[in-house]
């Protein structure tokens, strides 16, 4: 009998011990869990803090209702980042916009991406926190300066997305060209995070009581998880081609030159565009109250040239009102170096520093000789003068008479302005007759139209090989960003205008370019994978669940739930058991 006593003794305290370092093995995660919960709720003592029940909802029914606002904080302080990120490339037009509201010249572009990303990384930091909780078992209480924030956060990406959607609304159709080239990579980091994700919903759908339960917790799980899976069937990436199918790389054509290296409009500028390989210069013309057509972007000097301190009184006239004599005098290069119109600026050696400091407004003229010596194309926007100006009906004859006494070759002249083009196709009929729009085939050659001049979110593989089969070449412009040049090369397009030709020309492939047989294995090996890792998940947790409750089978209240809130009490009613 006592022997018998005894192996019960020894039964028990063995099946104590086990539970005991079960047990021990939790309460050891509870520095890691003092972090998560303190940084989450505030709550850095132990007893401040309450596990899930099995069965039971992960937090109050008030902590339920914030979670999804935390949840829809994160995704659109998300689509707000991404939509920052992929709009660098138009961030000297977002400026530019600024400048001509408010009168000074800032890089509000960075503010607003810095902005973006502040608030991504904080809403972004308490997502994890709360996912490592739930990971981990403890019921969520987020703290109310936290809550504040994530209104606050909230608040500022829905105002942030309405106002640029008024104000900035194509950069929508960039997000949308964005997508063609990062959607394959998305897919497999979207995967990755439902992978990360199986580790809180298999440990609260194992140990959930119900049945109703466990499928309102893996439901809508499994129901993302199969979209994400079969999501590439609808992905299109004109990047994705057989391989000796991708055409040429476009042509590079300078838009004002290199204004990332000289003052825009500038003879350095064009200068650092021959230089770096370009194979045509863009500009804008303008012309002077004496009839000379010079180069300027901007109605008047206020950005680019120093008339505020030569003639204050004037900052805001027209550029067209002035003479060529006045416009000489104005330096038109010492401005790149005050604004920095483009973040990073490059460095420039001493020489490059002095030469773009001493540039003047360039003339129509020279800047025609300058790419005839050169053998580079030109494409200027002609911009008619305005009312009481002495050239106001005569302005496309003036700039003929200019081309023809430059000495230009016709071919190497874009014509791109729609006013009596048919008058200057007569006139000069080796101009390479340019259009601005998308109009149908039969209509462009009707017009004797060779190329099509279009704004970059105009981009369509198909329309852009529907008008080469017409002979129609197709550029794109402002492309600045390689992923951008990229898409661009792979739909087909014949030349891009750029304000980076120094950064384009080293591209020698299109960046994410595949075959269909190497995304259809990337896309098969991600879900596999993923599939693999996520049961994994769910078997171990299953496994854990289940060999803890072995050691409750005999209805011990102490060991029935194996709850964490518990601890102390177990821990202490525990017998001392030698290791």
């Amino acid at each position: 009998m006592e022997a018998g006593s005894s192996s019960f003794k020894k039964l028990k305290f063995g099946k104590l011990k086990v539970v005991r370092q079960r047990l021990l093995q939790r309460y050891e995660h509870q520095p890691f869990v003092s972090c998560l919960a303190g940084f989450y709720s505030c709550q850095w003592k132990r007893y401040q803090r309450r596990r899930a029940e099995p069965g039971k909802c992960c937090c109050k029914m008030r902590e339920c209702m914030f979670f999804p606002l935390l949840v829809g904080a994160f995704f659109l302080s998300l689509v707000f980042l991404y939509m920052c990120g992929e709009a660098k490339n138009d961030y000297n037009n977002f400026d530019w916009y600024n400048y001509e509201t408010l009168g000074f010249w800032f890089l509000w572009s960075l503010v607003l991406l810095s902005a973006a990303a502040l608030l991504f990384t904080y809403i972004t930091l308490l997502l994890v926190l709360a996912l490592c909780l739930l990971a981990e078992g403890q019921q969520l209480y987020l703290h109310w300066s936290h809550k504040i924030g994530t209104l606050i956060v909230l608040s500022c990406s829905v105002t942030a997305l309405f106002v640029l959607s008024i104000l900035w609304g194509d950069q929508w159709e960039t997000v949308r060209l964005s997508l063609q080239i990062t959607a394959p990579y998305l897919h497999v980091g979207a995967i990755a995070i439902m992978v990360l994700l199986s580790w809180p919903v298999a440990f609260h759908a194992i140990r959930a009581d119900r049945k109703d339960i466990q499928v309102i917790i893996v439901g809508p799980y499994l129901a993302i998880l199969l979209f994400l899976f079969l999501i590439p069937l609808g992905m299109y990436s004109p990047c994705i081609r057989q391989m000796g199918t991708l055409g040429p790389k476009p042509e590079l054509i300078g838009h004002r030159g290199a204004p990332m290296l000289a003052p825009e409009n500038t003879e350095m500028s064009f200068q650092k565009t021959i230089e770096h390989g370009g194979a045509g210069l863009e500009t804008d013309v303008t012309i002077s109250y004496d009839g000379v057509p010079f180069l300027m972007h901007d109605r008047n000097l206020r950005r680019t040239t120093n008339i505020k301190e030569v003639y204050p009184n004037y900052v805001t006239e027209n550029a067209a009102f002035f003479s060529w004599d006045t416009l000489q005098k104005l330096n038109a290069g010492k401005w790149f170096f005050k604004d920095k119109p483009f973040s990073p600026i490059l460095v420039l050696s001493k020489a490059d520093q002095n030469w773009a400091m001493n540039q003047t407004i360039y003339k129509l003229s020279d800047f025609l000789r300058l790419a005839e010596r050169h053998n580079k194309y030109v494409i200027f926007d002609l911009y008619r003068p305005p009312d009481k100006h002495p050239y106001r009906n005569s302005w496309v004859n003036r700039t003929l008479e200019v081309i023809f006494e430059s000495g230009i070759r016709p071919h190497l002249v874009l014509w791109l302005e729609n006013s009596m083009r048919s008058f200057v196709h007569s006139a000069a009929p080796g101009f390479q007759q340019t259009m601005g729009r998308k109009a149908p085939v039969e209509d462009l050659l009707m017009s004797n139209i060779v190329k099509l001049n279009l704004a970059y979110k105009e981009m369509s593989s198909e329309d852009i090989r529907k008008y080469a089969e017409a002979n129609i070449t197709t550029n794109l412009y402002v492309i600045n960003e390689p992923w951008l040049f990229s898409l661009a090369w792979c739909s087909g397009a014949h030349s891009v205008t750029t304000n980076t030709v120094h950064i384009l020309k080293n591209l020698n492939q299109p960046l994410f370019l595949m075959t269909p047989k190497q995304y259809n294995i990337m896309w098969i090996l991600t879900d596999l994978t993923s599939m693999l890792l996520i049961s994994l998940i769910f078997a171990l947790h299953w496994w854990r669940e289940r060999s803890f409750s072995c050691c409750a089978k005999d209805d011990d209240p102490m060991l029935e739930s194996g709850t964490y809130n518990k601890f102390k009490t177990e821990l202490n009613n525990m017998p001392n058991v030698a290791v």
